[in-house]
This record gives C-alpha cells, sequence and structure tokens, in this order.
C-alpha cells in the first residue's frame, strides 16, 4: 500500500508535528507499509569545518525516513538504536534522498535499513532498530 503525500495519515501526522525535520527541510515524499522516502538539500549552514555536509545532518535524514517506516504500521513506534556507515560526502546545493525499509518484524520490535544517496551515487548506509511502545495514534 502506498500513500501519497497529502492523504490523511500517522506518518504525515508524525512528521507535521516533527520540529527537526522541518528545520532540516526534511519532505516526506511517499511512504508505504514498512518503507518511506524522505529528501532533502543541503544548505550552506548544514556543512562543517571541511566543507562538507555534516555527518549528524546525514544521520538525521536517514533517522527521519527510518522513523516514517518503522510508524507506517499504525502504532507509535521509537527507536531502540542505529548505526551509520558514511561512504561519499555531501556538499552543499546536494539533493539527498532517505529510502528506509523493513528488513525484519519480530513481536514489537523491528530492523530497517536506510540508504542515503545522491541521484545513483551511494552516501551512506543507516541501520535501526525500532521498538513499538504499544500507543495508537488517532
Amino acid at each position: 500500500m502506498s500513500q501519497s503525500v497529502g492523504q490523511s495519515g500517522s506518518v504525515e501526522t508524525m512528521m507535521e508535528a516533527d520540529a527537526a525535520s522541518r528545520m532540516f527541510g526534511m519532505k516526506l515524499l511517499d511512504y508505504g507499509e514498512g518503507w518511506a522516502r524522505v529528501r532533502m538539500t543541503v544548505r550552506d549552514d548544514m556543512v562543517n569545518g571541511h566543507n562538507l555536509c555534516h555527518g549528524g545532518v546525514i544521520f538525521s535524514l536517514a533517522d527521519t525516513a527510518f522513523a516514517c517506516a518503522c510508524n507506517s504500521w499504525g502504532p507509535v513506534t521509537v527507536a531502540a538504536g542505529a548505526d551509520i556507515a558514511f561512504v561519499a560526502p555531501g556538499r552543499g546545493g546536494d539533493v539527498l534522498v532517505a529510502a528506509a525499509r523493513m528488513r525484519a518484524r519480530y513481536g514489537r520490535n523491528g530492523i530497517y535499513d536506510v540508504t542515503v544517496t545522491r541521484g545513483e551515487e551511494l552516501i551512506a548506509e543507516f541501520r535501526g532498530r525500532s521498538h513499538e511502545i504499544g500507543v495508537r495514534r488517532p
């Protein structure tokens, strides 16, 4: 099941309330059960002292896509842990896309992989572990 942005859904409700993702200019592109895609343009205030996109910003983009994918099932789900491997640098002006996909769900837990790209170029790989806290959104 694919949701186009603009339809009512728990992921969109979550994103509307997400001030941090909004601050970074992140945009939910699309999502469905267990997957999501989020886009962000690297601004000048997102680069580090080497004039590269700060790793924490790339992590945040991946984390937001992860949050959208793991909350796509309905129950409120939070991160239990995550790690990232940086493959190539991002630079000011780059348009980065994070594509998240569920790898496994077991009980109230899950594993999600997120690939961050610039066009066809791999920027980072993120693995997140989720935990459903049992609360359903209205």
